[in-house]
């Protein structure tokens, strides 16, 4: 057998993810990076899970949907959506065929860790204001100290009013910040491990320094914080008692590299699956099947609380689908299929040891398709059916979707969850598919264009075909 017959051969049976420079056109390379410049538009506007709500809303009103209404009646092409507490949101659009054979589902998280609020945050301690904090989600706590911070959130005072609140993102605004210690008197902190480097009651955040004129009481910073949020916003402090206020990085979304071929920001982490998923339910015109994509919250503590995709909501949404056609809603979830769009680590060089390069997955080779996430002995996950995920594999490749495979790191290493174990409960054959991130978890967080593209070609195509 000569060379040609044999690298024929290999191209025939080995399995070689290919890199996105070997099949992508020049002309698909601008698509894709021009659909990344809506992606960084998102991100800046979508930094908390309210906001991300707010912005997807308003794309899919501009696309024709209107809020879904219990009991009402919908045709097929129509276009709707459910508002779960303006913390989670379902958009919907009503396919040809019933109901009864089952809907096409898109599952991402538009919650990502972050630094939010105690309820009582507010204090002055020799002569400076600052707010006391509890971090959401996995962080490593020593990224967050001395980087730009803005403050997003709403503010609910007792007679209903809800109080939007953004300070930070305009350049003009001014900035928050956690303070660190000086290298010159760190040596006792260096002797801590790096995860205590930092710890969650030294994550106080600096908003002030100035005392309220005329005031020489003990509070008068304290008092000059107050007195500028009530001019500004209206509240006191007793209204933080009924409050969500996050801290976040104040920078914007940007292009990474020479070849600007990545993108660098705060909250790829599920965003950068939410919006592909957003965008192919709105390009999705009279699909056969209902299709849904599911934004929700609270992945990053365990998807636990009322928009967290461990409660019933999208249960029940499906619920009223089934009963406009006279059907129970478990005969219609049984028949569901869904792609649940949560992200996975990139392999990064400069980190290989945690990491198995055989099953990692890589940048710019294209949208990840997880079997299994997990822990350990895959704790915590649903572990997809080698029936669907060959059914994936087969729309992928026929697609000609740029795809690849991997894992959360080497076995025992560490690992980590996603949705897909709360959709498979409901007896939903389902299966991790996201974009690969290097830092993730990090206040700045990098994906490949390409990669990004690509996971919205998939939401795409499995809601159309």
């Amino acid at each position: 057998m000569d060379k040609t017959q044999i690298d024929n051969l290999k191209e025939k049976l080995f399995y070689n993810p290919k890199h996105a420079s070997e099949v992508m056109s020049d002309n698909e390379i601008e698509t894709a990076d021009g659909f990344c410049e809506g992606y960084k538009d998102f991100l800046d506007k979508s930094k908390t899970e309210r906001e991300a709500v707010d912005t997807i809303i308003s794309l899919a009103e501009t696309n024709g949907f209107v809020q879904f209404i219990p009991g009402e009646k919908y045709n097929a092409g129509e276009k709707i959506y459910y508002n779960n507490r303006g913390k989670s949101v379902i958009l919907c659009v009503i396919g040809k065929k019933s109901i009864i054979e089952g809907v096409k589902i898109a599952a991402a998280h538009i919650d990502s860790p972050r630094i939010d609020l105690k309820p009582n945050p507010l204090y002055e301690d020799t002569s400076m204001a600052l707010f006391k904090t509890h971090y959401y989600g996995g962080i490593k706590k020593y990224q967050w100290p001395t980087i730009p911070l803005a403050l997003h959130g709403a503010v609910v005072l007792k007679d209903g009013t809800v109080v939007k609140v953004c300070i930070g993102e305009d350049d003009e605004d001014p900035k928050l910040v956690i303070t660190d210690l000086l290298p010159h008197l760190g040596a006792q902190q260096g002797k801590r491990t790096l995860s205590d480097g930092i710890r969650g009651e030294e994550l106080n955040i600096l908003v002030g320094s100035r005392p309220f004129k005329g005031d020489d009481s003990s509070e008068a910073v304290k008092l000059n914080i107050l007195n500028i949020l009530y001019e500004k916003y209206g509240f006191v402090e007793e209204d933080f008692l009924s409050a969500e206020l996050e801290a976040v990085p104040a920078f914007k979304a940007c292009d990474i590299g020479f070849d600007r071929s990545m993108i660098g920001s705060y909250g790829h982490d599920d965003r950068v699956c939410a919006y592909p998923a957003v965008m192919a339910a709105l390009d999705a015109v009279d699909p056969d099947y209902t299709i849904m994509s599911v934004l929700t919250d609270k992945e990053e503590v365990g998807s636990d609380g009322n928009t967290g995709l461990d409660s019933s909501y999208m249960q029940y949404f499906i619920n009223y689908l089934a009963a406009m056609e006279g059907y129970d809603g478990y005969e219609v979830i049984r028949k569901c299929e869904c792609l649940s769009a949560d992200v996975t680590c990139a392999f990064d060089p400069t980190f290989p040891e945690v990491l198995d390069k055989r099953n990692s997955a890589f940048i710019n080779k294209g949208v990840a398709v997880m079997k299994y996430t997990g822990a350990r002995g895959k704790a915590g996950t649903s572990d997809a059916s080698a029936e669907y995920m060959a059914k994936v594999r087969a729309m992928l490749d026929n697609a000609n979707i740029l795809w690849q495979t991997g894992e959360l790191g080497k076995v025992d290493e560490g690992g980590g969850g996603t949705v897909a174990k709360y959709v498979a409960k409901l007896d939903v054959d389902v299966i991790d598919i996201g974009v690969p991130v290097l830092s993730m978890h990090a206040p700045f967080e990098v994906v490949s264009k390409l990669d990004v593209y690509m996971a919205y070609r998939a939401f795409y195509e499995f809601f159309v075909q």
